[in-house]
């Protein structure tokens, strides 16, 4: 026999709820196959889970939307950043500056690695110290560094650094929206648990096939195990095959 399966996304958890309550469109309240305090309960719980399911779309849609402007900036930061270092260490080796000059950018005196930029938040952090080190260094009478200046590393920085809050102000929302369409889904379960044992309840004592039929028209999916239907389909089709064989008549034997 076919088993009930219950919704498993905010689409079909909506659609159950809203078939049942379709139903009051073509049936008096009184005669529901469920209680009218349950309908009740369904109409108002409905368009706040709604609500919620559009606004974690939307919050995921603007996340979406704003990532390849997102990336740009921080492909161009992060490069600005590594080839500050770069010709940084290029002047160390060719004795334009002592190593020393390092520890004004927070780099060890000996390194003469970049430092990992995989983070996104490592490129900020870098891009700080490298800003706040150059401004150091030349004012204590250094040469300044350029190609790239330290003005190009600072404004592709800073716009780096707009987008990484923005974007995380982006994922608060989807998140804050996420928790609160958990909660309702939650609540989405209970209310289809309790309408769809109801409804099943009021059919209770129809044949298979009728009680079925009545229930599907009140939004409870019915899910058929693999060779059930098949089966089903030939026992039908053998029991009719049986009442259509020809069988003699005794009387005109006789």
């Amino acid at each position: 026999m076919p088993y009930r399966r219950l919704p498993n996304t905010d689409s079909a958890r909506v659609r159950a709820l809203k078939a049942a309550l379709s139903i009051s469109m073509r049936v008096n309240r009184f005669d529901l196959a469920y209680s009218y305090s349950l309908y009740q309960r369904i109409e108002t719980f409905l368009p706040h889970y709604e609500l919620a399911i559009r606004n974690h779309r939307q919050a995921l849609s603007q996340q979406s939307s704003r990532s390849k402007e997102y990336n740009e900036k921080l492909r161009k930061a992060r490069l600005y950043v590594s080839h500050f270092i770069q010709v940084l260490n290029f002047c160390i080796i060719r004795g334009e500056m002592k190593e020393d000059v390092r520890e004004f950018y927070g780099i060890k005196k000996s390194s003469k690695a970049t430092p990992s930029l995989l983070k996104d938040s490592k490129v900020i952090e870098w891009g700080e110290k490298l800003v706040k080190g150059e401004q150091e260094r030349t004012r204590m009478g250094g040469n300044p560094i350029y190609s790239p200046s330290i003005a190009l590393v600072r404004v592709n920085c800073e716009n780096f650094k707009q987008a990484f809050n923005y974007q995380k102000t982006l994922q608060n929302n989807t998140q804050r929206f996420s928790e609160k369409v958990a909660e309702f889904r939650e609540d989405a379960d209970k209310l289809i648990l309790e309408l769809w044992n109801e409804v099943e309840k009021k059919f209770e004592s129809l044949g298979d096939e009728e009680k079925r039929e009545k229930c599907s028209g009140y939004g409870i999916v019915y899910i058929w195990r693999k060779g059930e239907r098949e089966k089903l389909e030939q026992l039908k089709k053998a029991e009719k095959a049986s009442l259509s064989l020809p069988f003699a008549d005794q009387s005109e034997e006789a």
